[in-house]
Order: structure tokens, then C-alpha cells, then sequence
């Protein structure tokens, strides 16, 4: 391995871009158009910008890892890769179309991975004809700082194909931990009801949003409060994401709650629109009432 391809240079994709570059990985990765390939160096970059001064790498090593990711829009680009990471918006329709093109386009031992959070992998697999060499990889936000990756095997995944996913986020110096291929895996099975559970407690007036996210901080030692880390995921994201585990278990507990779904309707996502369960933009976030 030594050639990786990544589809998307938004939040996920340019991290896993990032991490394989600094691994050693010449990287290819593909936006859909200029300006978020544009936007997504510009956040590598910054990442990089920030090592440097917190002396964890040096300019020299920042620039060595800008040097091994090279931007495209032509997904042909991608044909060499010995490894591809796909981490486009989690759109089953589209995930299959662009897995369908990637088997048409890759090498014959090119080893097809997915990001997706809440889809099944086969659903997505079953859109090539190489069945056997398509593996999950679903990485955590922020790419660069989480340390866990979900390798999920379907029934068709081969040993080797596992393997061979498995040995590359070694490579890059993250955790994995091996699921079977269901809706959610390991951590979203655990977290999305456990996140949907607060929303709740605040929607019926239980405690407020500090309190809440004070209450699990300090009673239970989570490092964020859950509406903070809500804010952080974005809310558009975990309501689709609920959706889908929801439509897939028909489970009270991954149905998403009105006031969910009254937030995301009215463009409240969280930290990248500025305002969620917090507004953001002054010095500390707000917690906001309801």
C-alpha cells in the first residue's frame, strides 16, 4: 500500500486525507467541485499550521505532508489507488453510484472502504462486482484527534480485504475495533439513543442545556456534555443518522425527537452554523433557553 484515495475534503475526508499523508501515504483525493477542495486544504492546513506552532511537527514535516495530498475533480484520478476511502454525505443512492465507478475505473486488487456511520456496507458493496474487497472504515470527528476507526466486515468482505483495512489504520496510528456490518456498529448503536435521551430531557423541561451537559460531565466524567457534543456532530447529521437506524430497528429509542426535528428545519445545526443547543461566536458558547 502506498497509493490512498479519499472522496471528499469536507470535515471527515480531510482529516483521513491528512492523517494518511502524515503516515507517509501519497494521497489523491477527490471533491466534487473547486471551492471545497479549496475550503478543505485550507482547514488541513490550518491543523497543520497550529502542530507547528504547538511544536508537535515542524514547518519542514508540515510541508512534507501538504506535498503528499494531491486535490481533484475527476474521480478517474483515483484508478492506481490501492486503497480508497470514501466519505461523502451519507446518501445511499450516491454512495452506490460512486462505488460503482470505482469498480469500473480501480485496479483489480484495489480495496473499496466506506465512512458511512449508519448505512450497512453491503447495501453499498453490492453496487460492484467486488463484493470481497469492500470493507467499512468509519472514522470519528475530529479525524486528526479521535483515535478509534470501526472496521466492519460484510458477508462477503474477504479475510484478506479485512486485513488489509485493518493494517492501514494501524499504519496511521489509530484503534480499531472490528464490527459486523449493522446498522450503527458498535458506537452509534450505544451513542444515538444516548444522545436522542437528552434532546428528550430537555424538549420535556426536565434541566436545562448547562444543566444536562454539566450533569453527565461531572457525574459520569464524560470530557463534553451530550448537547455540546450534539452541536459538535452537527444536528442535520444525527438526524439523519437517527432516521436511518430508526427506519432500519423501528425502535422508539432512534427515533428522532420533535425538538430534533424542529432545529434542524429551522437551519439550526450546531457549531458550523453558530448556533444549536449553544450559540456560538463570542468568547465561550452560550447556552441557549428553551
Amino acid at each position: 500500500m502506498k497509493n490512498i484515495g479519499v472522496i471528499g475534503c469536507g470535515t471527515m475526508g480531510g482529516g483521513v486525507a491528512q492523517v494518511a499523508s502524515e503516515a507517509g501515504f501519497d494521497v489523491t483525493v477527490m471533491e466534487i467541485e473547486e471551492k471545497f477542495l479549496t475550503s478543505g486544504m485550507k482547514k488541513i492546513d490550518k491543523f497543520l499550521s497550529k502542530s507547528v506552532e504547538k511544536e508537535k511537527i515542524t514547518a519542514q514535516q508540515k510541508d512534507d505532508i501538504l506535498k503528499r495530498i494531491k486535490g481533484t475533480l475527476d474521480i478517474n484520478d483515483l484508478a492506481q489507488c490501492d486503497l480508497i476511502v470514501e466519505a461523502a454525505i451519507e446518501d445511499l443512492q450516491m454512495k452506490r453510484e460512486l462505488f460503482q465507478k470505482l469498480d469500473e475505473i480501480c485496479k483489480d486488487d484495489t480495496v473499496l472502504t466506506t465512512n458511512t456511520s449508519s448505512l450497512t456496507v453491503i447495501e453499498i458493496a453490492e453496487a460492484t462486482k467486488r463484493q470481497d474487497k469492500v470493507v467499512g472504515l468509519h472514522f470519528f470527528n475530529p479525524v486528526p484527534l479521535m483515535p478509534l476507526v470501526e472496521v466492519v466486515k460484510t458477508i462477503k468482505t474477504s479475510e484478506e480485504s479485512f486485513k488489509t483495512a485493518w493494517e492501514f489504520i494501524e499504519k496511521i496510528k489509530k484503534i480499531p475495533v472490528a464490527a459486523k456490518d449493522n446498522t450503527g456498529f458498535i458506537v452509534n448503536l450505544l451513542l444515538i439513543p444516548f444522545l436522542l435521551d437528552a434532546i428528550r430531557v430537555l424538549g420535556e423541561g426536565i434541566a436545562s442545556v448547562e444543566d444536562i451537559d454539566k450533569g453527565m460531565k461531572f457525574g459520569c466524567g464524560h470530557p463534553m456534555g451530550p448537547l455540546a457534543l450534539l452541536d459538535l456532530i452537527g444536528l442535520d447529521v444525527i438526524h439523519k443518522v437517527a432516521t436511518i437506524m430508526y427506519n432500519e430497528y423501528k425502535e422508539k429509542k432512534y427515533a428522532p425527537p420533535p425538538l430534533l426535528k424542529q432545529m434542524v428545519l429551522g437551519g439550526y445545526f450546531g457549531v458550523k452554523t453558530g448556533r444549536g443547543f449553544y450559540e456560538y461566536g463570542g468568547e465561550e458558547p452560550k447556552p441557549m433557553k428553551f
